[in-house]
């Protein structure tokens, strides 16, 4: 009767929980942003502040989380996170000055840092050392959709119940669904064996992983890459402004952003799974430049189209890549230590990209030259990855 469940119940719940926990903690923002404003009468700059907060707490909780997880509570990480995310949800709903929206998004930064992909493939890679790249895979083709599912859905919730309603309907899902799915699919062993033909002596420690030319050219490679993606998003509507599109023009690109990142993982679990995750991260390194580029060059619908289409399966397939290749470079035993490590850089990068992109904006002379210098950093990122090969 207390059997726990198996492989493919784990990935399904974790993929399930994944696709609400993205919908409602990292897409759901911008859905917030224009009726808080309207109700609250603050800037877009003091909304936006909170949500930078939130990330760069994200990231420098992520070292902590993955050395618990090290430690076997994976279960519990994941199932206080979820909690953590709805007692955040609900004060989110009460608040009546920035500061509150700020101390909000310090237990929101947390949470997703305790559930958001990193924990989930931390957790399947311990538990299911044989069958770790599969989970991943599914899980992230699942969860792809969350960006689908949140704007409808979160919109329709706004415009049925209001702002702050709405806010508590999302952290009753959070606490009364996803925070018991998890806990049901993680009982059980935090560690599963694995076969006699992998060593775990010889898996690298965080020390020696942080000793390594290929660790920092690894975490070089996906903080560019972070950066070049948040940097864009941060600042999309205006790009797309200054090339003379509306409002309403410019979604009618970006919604192919979303159906793009799922395909590329879609193709990838139906035939693509016996590639190299070194030669796929080459190909998906440089799908990001030449994005950058088509979208700093493109005036034509043809080819914001193909930029929506090399951008959303760059971002797609990234997640695959990151999340496979750093157990098969250090191996699983201290996988929490060093991928929260280096999730911490790009989690940080992250944050600091929509300022500083606004920054180097007031030295350039239009977001096409903006363009061109993260295009360069994706170029750089692909230099970084090429060099980074599996320690001896």
């Amino acid at each position: 009767m207390n059997v726990p469940p198996g492989y493919r119940s784990t990935v399904a719940v974790l993929a399930a929980t994944q696709t609400l926990s993205w919908a409602i903690l990292y897409y759901g923002f911008s859905s917030f942003v224009l009726p808080m404003r309207e109700a609250l009468g603050w800037g877009e700059a003091t909304l936006m502040g909170a949500l930078t907060l939130g990330l760069a707490v994200w990231g420098a909780a992520t070292y902590a989380v993955g050395a618990a997880i090290d430690h076997g509570h994976g279960r519990a990480v994941m199932t206080t996170g979820s909690l953590l995310a709805a007692a955040g949800c609900l004060g989110w709903s009460q608040i009546t000055q920035p500061w509150m929206l700020y101390a909000v998004w310090v237990a929101l930064g947390a949470a997703m840092a305790m559930t958001l992909y990193d924990p989930a493939f931390n957790v399947l890679t311990k538990r299911y050392p044989q069958h770790y790249r599969q989970g991943i895979t599914t899980l992230t083709l699942v969860a792809g959709f969350a960006s689908t599912l949140s704007f409808p859905a979160v919109g329709w919730l706004i415009s049925g119940l209001g702002w702050r309603q709405a806010l508590m309907v999302l952290a009753l899902v959070l606490a009364a669904v996803v925070a018991p799915l998890q806990a049901w699919a993680l009982r059980g062993p935090a560690l599963v064996a694995a076969s006699t033909a992998q060593v775990p002596q010889d898996d690298s420690t965080l020390r020696q992983a942080l000793r390594s030319r290929v660790f920092w050219l690894l975490g070089a490679s996906f903080t560019l890459h972070s950066f070049a993606s948040a940097a864009m998003w941060a600042h999309v509507m205006p790009i797309f402004a200054g090339k003379g599109m509306s409002a309403a023009q410019a979604p009618a690109v970006l919604v192919w952003i979303g159906p793009a990142q799922v395909l590329g993982r879609f193709v990838y679990a139906a035939g693509g799974t016996g590639l190299s995750l070194r030669h796929l991260g080459l190909l998906v390194m440089l799908g990001m430049p030449l994005a950058m580029l088509l979208l700093a060059e493109s005036t034509q619908w043809l080819s914001l189209l193909l930029f929506a289409g090399l951008f959303g399966l760059a971002n797609g397939l990234i997640t695959i890549v990151r999340g496979g290749l750093v157990p098969e470079y250090f191996g699983r035993t201290h996988i929490g230590r060093i991928s929260g490590a280096m999730s911490a850089l790009g989690l940080l990068a992250r944050a600091a990209a929509p300022l500083l992109t606004a920054w180097l904006l007031l030295a350039a002379p239009g977001y096409r030259q903006v363009l061109w210098v993260l295009a360069s950093l994706g170029v750089a990122a692909v230099v970084a990855f090429a060099l980074a090969r599996k320690p001896g």
